[in-house]
């Protein structure tokens, strides 16, 4: 099918694949899709070896890369080190992390923060400017098509520099107020993200969200998000008047993924009802699984989770000690694990290869658009 998102991508099919895993940037990327890595938490040597890698999988083809620019975030104005961040979270909090990891028994750190089945995003070390900057400028010495910003309309410098080398800019929205600033920042396309969606979301549904951005931003292009893990999914999207979709749960569970596999467990056994929209990962509003780690942050006994980014500077540490030691079955560890998920997580029930699932994707929709066509000619 061509939509104006397959024109303006260079692909077959107008679906974009979030993933912090390069594996399904490329395997979606390789079947007709469009892959985006997640590049924020990459470290500048990182993000050079998968970008290098992704480019000789795809062999041309287009994919795309994602860095968060939050609009707004402590320190962010008085350019504050690491140091003097970590001086502003209270010792209360630090002491109900502490009793937290005592009273579900997860033992101390091994030292080494970057084993496999990691996903926490050591956020509250990678918001710095400088270090954001060098990803973007690494990221535009390759062949990307396009960027986006997960969090916010994009720095005032990026749209320029990204359209110097023919990259196009994409930004998240949550909001039709949002979506608009987007626009004046310089973005090419709008993903309109209901709150259903994976990670960082706001409060609208995505069946009301979609409409009214694409009447407000007209003609800049929209892609739908949240709750989109199926071709009749799409379909609906398409129908809203958005030219695409924009995917992230739905490759959590992927062959491919880097899910701890713990985690993924969770997710195929999980229904629709168990994400909740906390801020207990990054200080903002983001949806995740519901566990003991959501459930004690909203408790009677919580401080409440610290704004960004100093609730990940204060949890980071823990999150990972509680991934090493959810492999052990019955562990306190195991009931406080959990990662951003969408509420679609209750349609992800089978683990299977990313390019099975953009061609069931895009069967299901092929079969949709066939059946609305026929209540049309029976309208007729």
């Amino acid at each position: 099918m061509r939509t104006r998102a397959c024109e303006l991508l260079g692909v077959e099919y107008p679906i974009l694949a979030f993933s912090h895993c390069r594996d399904v940037v490329a395997a979606v990327t390789n079947a007709g899709a469009f892959g985006v890595l997640g590049v924020t938490a990459l470290t500048p040597e990182q993000l050079e070896i998968d970008l290098v890698w992704i480019e000789a999988e795809t062999r041309g083809r287009p994919f795309g890369v994602d860095v968060l620019f939050p609009a707004t975030y402590v320190g962010r104005d008085d350019d504050l080190d690491a140091a003097a961040l970590e001086a502003l979270i209270p010792p209360e909090h630090r002491r109900f992390v502490d009793d937290l990891l005592r009273r579900y028994d997860v033992p101390e750190s091994s030292g080494d923060v970057t084993g496999d089945g990691d996903t926490g995003s050591m956020l509250g070390l990678a918001l710095a400017p400088d270090r954001l900057g060098l990803l973007v400028e690494i990221s535009l010495a390759h062949s990307i098509r396009l960027i986006a910003n997960a969090l916010g309309p994009p720095p005032p410098d990026l749209a320029g520099r990204a359209h110097e080398r023919d990259v196009l800019v994409a930004a998240l929205a949550g909001s039709v107020e949002h979506a608009e600033r987007n626009v004046a920042a310089g973005a090419d396309i709008i993903v309109a993200q209901g709150t259903e969606a994976g990670g960082h979301t706001g409060e609208i549904a995505t069946m009301v969200l979609v409409p009214e951005v694409v009447d407000a931003v007209a003609p800049v292009p929209v892609l739908a998000a949240g709750g989109i893990a199926r071709g009749r999914q799409i379909a609906a999207a398409l129908a809203l008047g958005a030219v695409g979709v924009w995917t992230g749960s739905v490759w959590l569970t992927t062959e491919e993924a880097e899910t701890h596999p713990v985690v993924k467990q969770k997710m195929l056994a999980a229904t629709s009802r168990d994400t909740v929209r906390s801020r207990s990962v990054t200080g903002k509003p983001a949806r995740q699984l519901r566990s003991a780690w959501t459930d004690e942050w909203d408790g009677v006994e919580s401080p409440g989770a610290l704004p960004m980014p100093l609730q990940p500077l204060l949890t980071d540490d823990a999150r990972h000690r509680i991934e090493r030691a959810a492999y052990r079955d019955g562990s306190g560890a195991q009931q406080l694990v959990n990662y951003f998920v969408g509420q679609v997580v209750g349609s992800m029930q089978r683990v299977q290869p990313a390019r099975r699932v953009v061609t069931e994707m895009v069967e299901e929709l092929a079969h949709t658009m066939l059946e609305l066509d026929a209540y049309v000619e029976h309208a007729e």
